[in-house]
């Protein structure tokens, strides 16, 4: 029997509820949407950290990050852990990563047979490649505070200039297989791609587009009074405790709308590839994003709480005359599942250790998989002042606690999908939230995640430090080009 082909394509902060088939009506992903149509959907689907590294880490081990030890973005992964690549690779299965994926350190690869093209930044300390970076904008507008919502707009940034270049390599590498690749084996190939993660910049078309359409969530008095206390120290740590202007929150948001749309645009030409090259008959695409995009929904931006629009991600799959196409499951799932899932796909040993689990009786439209527990987690590991924290999400129920004084967040997520009704305090629930306090807590140290996370700080420090002095050239780095053309709106 021929063995299947995998092909993920990962982007970097898109929203799952800025995707038409997810019910926005407003921003275009026509080619998202159609392969939801030729496939599955996955509406309860989450991230093990709203956070890039960490939640990368985690997809590509299937463990969760505090089994990683990699909670933040400086924390690298240990080339001793075992991935999928690893796992599909030693099954016969060609690995190959072409573009974005996050690594830190001298490790690249992490399992990836092959990296066709790589990225931006590889080691701690050492400058970036080829033309300086944000000539135009500062850095921090990549980040998570005020000035990255203040200074948005329209243009082109190496954001932009990246994901060309990764769906071109992509493009390539799909001619590639299909003309019969030299090593003859089935692939395991993933596409990474930066958008739509900010600066919130956005083709001039596409921004202006959306600029005329975008509206501007502002949350009541009411609201703001009874979000749950670990969200105002959120807003506090970012310095959006205080409310942005309506203008500014109407240009971030029409930017990042032209930024999911001018994604789509390339997850097309993929997908056109796939299908010209015949590759798509075989091959199981996987649609996700590594977390969410807040987009000024309940006054946040970025990621890093435990809001749907943060914690909650984009999962489509299509595979013809296996996944069934129009369908939707509402099974609790994770990133972590998705190579747990290959590797049941290529026929490989299950990796030790894994907190994911496989996904591919539910592709396979069997209905609801016994195996599978009813929930899932997600961590974070503190840093801005703010403690380690963690979510479970089971059944209908979702319930984050940050180790610290502040209490327990609850939400029903059926009756209330838009958290608004916090009940982490009512009385009512305090069976309930007992419960799943408990096993919140089961397996997780909040005590080892902030002594453990001191102690990679202090390592890193002094890895950065010899990047910085040694400046190392790794073969999978990629030269800035010197295409940045931002008009601040």
């Amino acid at each position: 029997m021929e063995k299947l082909n995998l092909l993920i394509l990962i982007s970097d902060q898109h929203s799952k509820f800025h995707l038409g088939c997810y019910g926005d009506e407003l921003v275009r992903t026509p080619h998202l949407d159609a392969l939801a149509a030729r496939g599955m959907v996955f509406d309860n689907a989450y991230c093990a950290a709203p956070l890039c590294v960490p939640s990368r880490m985690s997809f590509m081990s299937c463990r969760r990050p505090s089994a990683n030890r990699v909670w933040t973005n400086m924390h690298i992964l240990g080339s001793g852990v075992p991935t999928w690549a690893h796992a599909m690779g030693a099954a016969g299965y060609e690995t190959a990563l072409i573009g974005r994926m996050h690594f830190e350190g001298p490790d690249q690869r992490h399992g990836f047979e092959r990296r066709p093209f790589g990225e931006y930044r590889t080691h701690p300390g050492a400058d970036w490649l080829g033309a300086p970076a944000f000539q135009q904008i500062p850095a921090s507008t990549t980040g998570q505070s005020r000035v990255a919502v203040e200074l948005a707009g329209s243009g082109r940034t190496i954001y932009q200039a990246f994901d060309d270049r990764a769906a071109d390599a992509a493009c390539a590498y799909l001619d590639e297989q299909a003309q019969g690749s030299e090593s003859g084996r089935p692939f395991a190939a993933v596409a990474g791609f930066l958008l739509p993660h900010c600066p919130f910049v956005a083709p001039a078309e596409l921004f202006d587009y959306y600029y005329e359409r975008v509206d501007v969530p502002q949350p009541t008095a009411r609201e703001r009074e009874r979000e749950p206390e670990a969200i105002r120290r959120f807003k506090e740590a970012r310095d959006i405790d205080r409310p942005l202007p309506e203008e500014r929150i109407r240009v971030a948001r029409a930017a990042y709308f032209g930024m999911c749309e001018y994604f789509d645009q390339l997850v097309g030409r993929v997908l056109a590839k796939l299908a010209e090259t015949g590759l798509d008959r075989n091959t199981l695409v996987v649609y996700c994003s590594d977390h969410g995009e807040m987009a000024g929904e309940h006054g946040c931006w970025w990621k890093s709480n435990y809001y749907e629009g943060s914690v909650g991600v984009p999962i489509i799959a299509s595979l013809p005359g296996v996944v069934p196409e129009g369908t939707r499951s509402d099974t609790i799932c994770n990133l972590m599942d998705l190579g747990v899932t290959g590797v049941e796909l290529a026929g490989g040993e299950a990796l030790p250790d894994a907190d994911g689990h496989s996904l591919w009786k539910t592709l396979q439209g069997e209905g609801e998989d016994p195996s599978r527990p009813d929930e899932t987690f997600s961590e974070l590991g503190g840093g801005r002042d703010e403690a380690p924290s963690r979510m479970i999400r089971r059944g209908r129920w979702k319930l984050y606690k940050y180790h610290d004084e502040t209490p327990a967040a609850l939400f029903d997520i059926e009756d209330d999908p838009d958290e608004m009704n916090d009940l982490g305090g009512d009385p009512g629930h305090e069976a309930l939230r007992k419960e799943l306090l408990a096993r919140l807590y089961e397996g997780w140290d909040p005590a080892f995640v902030r002594e453990e996370g001191e102690c990679l700080r202090r390592d890193r420090d002094v890895v950065a430090a010899w990047g910085k002095a040694v400046q190392p050239r790794h073969e999978d780095a990629v030269e800035v080009p010197d295409e940045e053309d931002v008009q601040l709106r």
